[in-house]
């Protein structure tokens, strides 16, 4: 597997620690990190984390605007500087911060969902309804783009 997918329930066990799944400790210890990477998510109630690729696309996003732009120290700032590493130990569990746990709502449980590139930490409820939302958008969209391709089909415009 080279994508984080899927999604996995965990629990934090009473030191505040939370297993990450084999499957994703693989993803970051290829890229020969002992730690992933974790920030606020920026308009969401959630936790972006992940290793190589998610600092990669971090970087990508921030090297679109020109240096020393407004724009990109701002980007910069909000991102970079909300970073935290969060170090596996050997039975692969973290910490997540008092900051992170307050900004994701996070008590003792929490749902880690696969994204390609990285995955999002969530309190299993607030993810429960995000998902709700997404699946209802994304069934719009099917039915936007199939009746778009039947008109194709019929040689209208759609």
């Amino acid at each position: 597997m080279d994508r984080f997918v899927s999604t996995y329930a965990m629990r934090l066990d009473s030191k505040g620690r939370m297993s990450v799944p084999a499957a994703f400790r693989a993803l970051i210890a290829r890229d020969g990190l002992e730690h992933l990477y974790c920030h606020p998510a920026l308009d969401l109630p959630a936790l972006e984390a992940g290793g190589a690729r998610l600092m990669a696309g971090i970087d990508s996003l921030v090297e679109r605007f020109p240096p020393y732009s407004e724009a990109r120290e701002e980007l910069a700032g909000a991102l970079y500087g909300a970073i935290e590493t969060l170090k596996l130990d050997p039975e692969g569990r973290v910490v997540l911060s008092e900051t992170l746990k307050a900004h994701a709502h996070v008590k003792d449980e929490a749902m880690l969902v696969g994204l390609g590139d990285r995955f999002r930490i969530w309190e299993p409820e607030r993810f429960r309804s995000h998902l709700a939302e997404a699946t209802a958008k994304v069934r719009t969209l099917k039915r936007q783009l199939g009746s778009r391709n039947a008109g194709e089909t019929r040689g209208e415009e759609a």
